[in-house]
């Protein structure tokens, strides 16, 4: 099973879109502060998950979600 999920920083409420098949171990590795990237948006929290069974299904849709971030798309998203 692969997972698509969206993460919100509580420190700075901006969001990121990524997709894994261990959800629980990328979260930790998103937290852990190891990413220069995500260092100053830690702590992160999972806002939404969505489940596929192919890779290349999750991958799919993971790039559709990044192409409306921030949209109106993606705050019925969040939403739904």
């Amino acid at each position: 099973m692969y997972y698509v999920y969206i993460l919100q920083s509580n420190r700075t409420k901006k969001y990121y879109v990524g997709y894994t098949h261990d959800l629980e171990t990328r979260l930790r590795y998103h937290n852990s502060g190891r990413t220069v990237s995500f260092k100053k948006h830690i702590p992160l929290e999972i806002v939404r998950v969505e489940e596929y069974p192919l890779y290349e299904e999750a991958r799919r849709r993971e790039r559709e979600i990044k192409r409306y971030k921030s949209g109106e798309a993606f705050k019925r998203l969040l939403n739904s």
